[in-house]
């Protein structure tokens, strides 16, 4: 989606609770997760992402959970797309207090010597760029109300390599620099920054790069995570329990990478 494009605002009559969490990706496994848990939290829902129909059937998952909601398709690494779509959320729901930045592209599995650049582009846009564009947008009203959270869905391949997967892991490693600065910037108006570094998760990403890779390497990876093992870190981090944690690159991988 181009930034000139409206997105598609859906909004359906529900029962808004005082405060929003935005959810970016929100149409994958694991953003379905992260969303559906934190409606049991009572937080309501802001949820971006660019598959209208994904995104689409997590509303109506947290809808039957009791929750409310809103989705707009966007792409959030164009700028111009997100702030359409943030102001239209900021006129329907409550104040966004959590920005959940997990939109993320594997790329594909390659030498690096021969990994594609426009590949290696479109992983940096989505899943640097993107989280980003998306701070940038929220966190002046989180600064302005003096109250808010991010966490960042990063990854173990924030703090390890992985064979083939050089555009996923250099993202990955930016978005923790990202974090720990962003930490740094926000300490001082009360906010928190904090990024999620899970190991495999069950579901379509690590099943794509299974068959493109034919196995991915998981030396010592016991079993893959659920989803919902990550929703609830995400939001531990989310809420006032973690008032005092700032920076933090919170592992959840089975203990894999302590070997």
């Amino acid at each position: 989606m181009h930034s000139e494009e409206m997105s598609d605002l859906n909004v359906r009559e529900a029962r808004w609770t005082e405060r929003s969490a935005l959810v970016t990706g929100a149409g994958g496994g694991l953003g379905r997760a992260i969303a559906l848990r934190l409606v049991r939290d009572g937080w309501s829902l802001v949820l971006l992402d660019a598959n209208n129909a994904a995104n689409q059937e997590t509303l109506s998952l947290v809808e039957e959970s009791g929750g409310a909601g809103a989705t707009f398709t966007a792409d959030v690494s164009d700028a111009g797309a997100f702030g359409v779509a943030l102001s239209q959320a900021e006129r329907v729901a409550p104040p966004i207090e959590i920005l959940v930045n997990n939109a993320g592209i594997e790329g594909t599995v390659a030498p690096v010597w021969s990994y594609g650049l426009e590949v290696f582009d479109a992983v940096w846009n989505v899943n640097v760029r993107g989280a980003l564009v998306a701070m940038q947008g929220v966190l002046p009203g989180m600064i302005r109300r003096g109250r808010g959270a991010v966490v960042n869905i990063a990854s173990t391949s924030a703090i390890r390599g992985r064979k083939g997967l050089s555009g996923y892991v250099a993202s990955k490693h930016a978005v923790l620099g990202l974090t720990r600065t962003a930490a740094l910037d926000v300490a001082p108006h009360g906010l928190r920054v904090n990024a999620v570094l899970p190991g495999p998760v069950r579901g379509a990403m690590i099943e794509r790069i299974d068959a493109m890779a034919g196995g991915v390497e998981r030396a010592g990876e016991a079993r893959l995570a659920e989803p919902d093992d990550i929703a609830a870190m995400v939001a531990f981090l989310s809420s006032d329990d973690a008032r005092h944690i700032n920076g933090a690159a919170m592992v959840v991988d089975g203990a894999s990478t302590v070997l």
